[in-house]
């Protein structure tokens, strides 16, 4: 039986020397069942692989998205969020091996990485679609910085020990004027990371729908507030107060008095596999810990 998948891409956290064992053994894996290898090249230099001569295909991310049919991520969710951005425009389905800690994103362990990947193979998977956060920086009513989220936008008081200043509109309307460390803007995918820690809500994937978290916000009635993902969220930060603004936790801009942020839902969306047996409630009860034996 031929495979689902003729052309897969691999990627894997740069600076994790334990990534290289798992993903030149899947390599050679796929190899063997005659399928096209693409090793993201940076991935290539952390692990030491070296192309061509050993069967492999060395490539940037532009051109896995031309030609990829799958891209299996072997990291954790940092690696997953990363490689997710960059794909994003090319719709190119994403499968995660964990190699991390939690995983809430890399559905396949470490342990049973080939036969997982066997399964997916042989066409045994669920699809799932996950929406992206658009983020534009208007400054002098010009963009001055534009990214991409499949987790979160979240606004901190940067290297300030104070707390900053922030109006909130949602589709134009007022919702209030936010004094707090900060404010965490919320997909369902990003509902269990850093919203979660917040006091968000966990959102599942099938809602359609955007969480606005406040950090620890000076006044207590200001609480967590879940919104339709048609809507455009609109946070102005005013004066004298600046601010440094993340995107999934790894890219960053620092922002000053009076920039206006819009963030909505992106028209790109990332599409996950799964493999046969995935719940995400059983996820939850695993990372989570719900229903676990109660210690005494």
């Amino acid at each position: 039986m031929s495979a689902a998948f003729r052309t897969v891409a691999l990627i894997g956290k740069y600076q994790s020397p334990e990534i290289a064992e798992s993903l030149l053994a899947l390599a050679a894996f796929l190899r063997e069942r005659g399928i096209e290898v693409l090793i993201e090249d940076g991935t290539a230099a952390a692990v030491g692989a070296h192309g061509y001569a050993l069967g492999y295909i060395v490539t940037p991310y532009e051109t896995i998205g031309a030609r990829a049919e799958l891209a299996v991520i072997l990291g954790g969710d940092g690696t997953m969020l990363n490689a997710a951005r960059r794909l994003a425009e090319f719709n190119v389905p994403l499968v995660g091996v964990n190699q991390g800690r939690l995983g809430f994103m890399t559905d396949i362990a470490r342990e049973s990485m080939i036969e997982g990947i066997s399964a997916l193979l042989e066409g045994n998977f669920s699809r799932e679609q996950r929406f992206l956060l658009d983020t534009q920086v208007v400054r002098g009513g010009e963009t001055a910085f534009h990214a991409l989220s499949l987790n979160d936008v979240a606004f901190s008081k940067g290297e300030t020990g104070r707390m900053i200043e922030m109006q909130i509109k949602v589709d134009g309307e007022l919702i209030h004027v936010l004094r707090a460390d900060g404010l965490i803007i919320s997909t369902p995918t990003g509902s269990t990371a850093y919203a979660l820690s917040a006091n968000g809500p966990i959102l599942h994937p099938s809602v359609q729908g955007i969480a606005i978290v406040p950090l620890c916000p000076h006044a207590l009635s200001n609480r967590p507030i879940t919104i339709s993902d048609a809507s455009t969220i609109e946070v102005s930060l005013l004066p004298p107060h600046d601010g440094r603004i993340y995107f999934d936790g790894q890219a960053r801009f620092d922002a000053r008095a009076g920039d206006v942020v819009r963030v909505a839902r992106s028209r790109h969306s990332v599409t996950l596999l799964h493999p046969p047996g995935y719940s995400y409630f059983a996820m939850l009860r695993e990372k989570l810990h719900w229903s676990s034996t109660p210690r005494h």
